[in-house]
Order: C-alpha cells, then structure tokens, then sequence
C-alpha cells in the first residue's frame, strides 16, 4: 500500500514538470523546458531506485565488490575473505573478482565511502548520470537537427522504461551499463563541443570519456571514434592535417587512460585476468548462462524499450540516409545505432542491456522523425493516420516507462530480511562467519560477516571455531545435529524471494 501512494505522488509530481516543461516548450524557453523534463526524469529515477534492498541480478554483486574497493580501491574482491575453498572462475563466489571493468564500481564505491553504504548511495552515481544524461541528450539532438528535437531527445530519454529501471538496479547489467552510456553520451556531446570551438582541451576531455567508457564496459567504447571522424569530416571545418592530429591525441588519451589498468590486473591477477578475458571474447562464440536469443534478438527487443513504433523512426533514418548520402550527422547516427546492433546480434550471448549505450542515438533518431512527419502530415499519409502515429510515438514509450517503474504495484520496497541482516550487523561481531544462508552476498553487504549458503561438516566448524571465528547458523529447519557444536551461534533468518 506505502508503495501505491509514494507512486501516485511520484506521478503527481512529475506530471506538474512535464507540464511546465509543456508549457516553456510552447514558449519556446527551451532550456527551462529541459530543465523540467531533467527534473521529471529525476522524480522517475529517484521513486524507482528507493528500494530498500539489493537486486538479485546484478546489483548485488556489483554492491558488494564496491563496497570492499572502499577498502582497497585497487584490488576488487567479491570474497574480500574468503574462508572456505572458491573457484577464480566462478565470479558469482570467487575472491578477486575483474569481471568488469572498474570505473563503474569505483564510482559506487566513492558514493558509499561518502554517503555510507547503504542502497540509495549505492545507485546516487546512476541517478546522477541518468538526469545528466537527459540533459546531453539534449544538447545532442539540438546539435543534430534543431532545439525542438533535443528537447523530444531529452524526454524519450527521461521517461525510458530500461533507462529507468537500470538506475534502480532492478535488472540485469544494472549501473554497470548506465554509466557506459553516460561515457558514451558525454564523448559524443564533447565531439560536438570540439566541431563548434575547435579546441585541444576537448580533443583531450574525448579522450578521458571514451578511455573511461573502456574503463567501464571494454571496448565497445570505441564506437565513438568512427562517429567522432564523420561529424568532424562532414563539418569541413578542418583540414585533414588537423584532423588527424586531433584523432591521434584522442587515441593517445583513450590508451593513457585504459591501459594502465589492463597491464596492473595482468600483472597483479595473472589467472583471473586471463580468464575473464578469455570469458568475454565466448560471449560472441558461445552461449553463456543461458542468455541466448537469435540472430533478431535485439530488433524485436527494441519495440519493447522503445514503443512499438521505433522500427519507424529506423526505417526512415536508413531511407533518407540513402537518400542523401552526404547527411553526415544522419551517417553519425546509423553508425550509433546500426554498428552495435549488426555485431551484437552476431554475438551467441544476448542481454538486452548490452545496447543501452545507443538508446541516446534511438531517442534523436525517434524526435527527428516524429519532427518530419508532423511537417508533412497529410501529404504522404492521411491526416488522421499521421496524429496517430505522432501520439504513438509519445503514448508508448510513456506507458512503457510507468509499467517499469511499477508505481501502482503492491510490494515490499523496505523487506523483511534486510531489516534482519541490518539488525544483525548491530553485534558488531569480530571475525564473524554466517552459514546456511540463502543470500550470502547480501548479507556480507549489509553485515561484516563473512557468508555461505553452504553447511559445513562439524570437523569445518570446530577447526574454524579454534582458528577464532564466531560462528552463526541460519536454521532454516534442516540444520540436523549442527545444534550439538559447542560455541555455534544459531539464528533464524529470513531469505529474500528470487
């Protein structure tokens, strides 16, 4: 019931900024109407990622590996003390844990280590980027086609469904993948600052953002360099000398940023840097975990993120590019969007996460179209077929966004069982292992405990007892004769519903 009226009070309230964002819009006071769909977008942001608990997949493992780089921001551990025996390729129980990439997780960390670890400091950093992100968005479309479509871009985007829910760590890939986005967003928004000033500053600031998208998600970070060549090429505002310059910098920036850390982790981690990078490369040859989709995986996805219509706004966008070829903010676009999707749908493994980074690109794409069509609405198609391609083109994305954020749903946002763990971290217990325990990464999140799923022999127990660990079990009725160990903590925890 809490969950329903914090939800219509979210819809109230951001409904009053889309309105005044209307309002400026129609008056054309375009940056107060961005400013309001910012703050819009933002209320979205903030009622989703209130949930007082971790997220099963991925969020909880990204939360705790942050949570220990406070520690020692340079060597990421899930385990941070591993007790029992692990696997180094197992990176859902294994100790030093480089299955991503760290800027990510360095930015979660920085959060916490300021604002305490808990979960809204958790997601600040991907709440922060995503309102960020609206406004890029903006700036973006204005520089691509006009003021009009960057403030239809900034809305798309602050309205999102996927956009939404990734901030709030609800699904798969989670603050991982929005800040890749945002680094992606930032070096193109910066690729249009270098084109309009012409300055080596920015050349240097493209640079850090692409190395830290790399940083962030690998190499497909570097989608930004064939789109940075044909806007700078198509603005013939620079000889080819400079352009290659520029270029080169831009590359020697990117390798200062993202090679340090490959060559540390190598050198540091030898075998579970070999192996996650081994990991990564059958993402493209094989299926892992069962993430499997066909060749149109990704094609059929987008009417689900994006509204029905997207396949439109795509259609129209490769036909008029074909059109006039030499349209190079239109190329910058395909090149976005179509690049990604071409090789990502090759891959075996599929996520609909992993083409977040061109929603930004989808969002342009959709507000230009939706521009054209309402400038020639009744010449190609009747009247009464173009508004309602118009109001589609609004009303779906809009719907989807409000399925996602579930405002009207009854649910537990504040949970029992982290209620239990939080309580429990209270002890203060010193060298403290929990075992028999459902939701172990959870519970090392919120407690100082060391934690498994796993029952022990009584031999474990005793030799763990004498090395000076305190010991608790989770009795979830099947502990057996573990009640005779003299010295064993039992306790009865609840678990979270998967």
């Amino acid at each position: 019931m809490q969950n329903i009226i914090f939800g219509i009070i979210t819809i109230v309230i951001s409904s009053v900024f889309y309105f005044y964002a209307w309002k400026n819009y129609k008056s054309e006071n375009y940056g107060f109407s961005v400013f309001f769909i910012v703050l819009g977008g933002l209320t979205f942001f903030a009622f989703t990622a209130s949930d007082f608990f971790l997220h099963a997949w991925d969020e909880r493992y990204h939360a705790l590996v942050a949570k220990n780089l406070i520690k020692h921001p340079l060597v990421p551990t899930l385990y941070d003390n591993p007790i029992l025996s692990y696997d180094y390729k197992m990176w859902v129980g294994n100790h030093i844990w480089l299955h991503k990439q760290p800027v990510s997780l360095w930015l979660m960390a920085g959060s916490m280590r300021i604002f305490g670890v808990n979960e809204i400091s958790l997601r600040l950093p991907s709440i922060i980027m995503s309102s960020i992100g609206i406004f890029l968005s903006f700036k973006i479309g204005t520089f691509f086609t006009n003021k009009k479509v960057g403030v239809l871009a900034a809305f798309l985007f602050s309205v999102n469904g996927l956009i939404i829910e990734m901030t709030a760590g609800r699904v798969a890939t989670d603050h991982v993948d929005i800040a890749f986005m945002f680094f992606i967003l930032l070096a193109v928004f910066l690729t249009t600052q270098f084109i309009e000033r012409k300055s080596l500053l920015f050349s240097l600031l493209i640079g850090l953002s692409i190395g830290a998208a790399i940083l962030t998600k690998w190499l497909a970070g570097l989608i930004v360099l064939p789109i940075w060549l044909v806007l700078v090429w198509g603005s013939k505002s620079f000889t080819i000398k400079s352009l290659i310059l520029h270029f080169f910098l831009i590359l020697f920036t990117i390798l200062l940023v993202a090679l340090p850390w490959q060559h540390y982790i190598f050198s540091q981690f030898p075998l579970e840097a070999a192996y996650e990078s081994n990991f990564n490369m059958r993402h493209f040859t094989e299926v892992i975990e069962e993430r499997s989709g066909s060749v149109f995986y990704f094609i059929k996805k987008i009417r689900i993120n994006y509204g029905e219509l997207i396949y439109l706004p795509l259609l129209w966008l490769v036909w008029t590019t074909f059109k006039k070829p030499r349209n190079y903010k239109k190329i910058a676009l395909c090149i976005w969007f179509l690049i990604p999707l071409f090789i990502f749908s090759l891959a075996k493994t599929k996520m609909q996460g992993y083409l977040l980074f061109t929603a930004p690109a989808l969002f342009i794409i959709s507000s230009a179209f939706f521009f054209e069509l309402q400038a020639y609405k009744g010449r190609i198609l009747t009247r009464w077929i173009s508004n309602l391609i118009l109001a589609l083109l609004i009303i779906l994305p809009i719907r989807y966004g409000i399925e996602r954020m579930k405002p009207f749903e009854k649910r537990d946002r504040n949970p029992q069982w982290t209620l239990e763990l939080k309580e429990l971290n209270k002890k203060n217990v010193q060298n403290g292992i929990l075992f028999n325990y459902n939701n172990p990464i959870e519970a090392m999140f919120y407690t100082d405990f060391v934690a498994y799923s796993i029952l022990p022999s009584k031999e474990k127990l005793e030799q763990l007892k004498n090395e000076g660990y305190i010991i608790f079990i989770n009795d979830n009725g099947n502990i057996g004769n573990i009640v005779d160990v003299e010295g064993i903590n039992i306790i009865k925890l609840t678990t979270a519903n998967k």
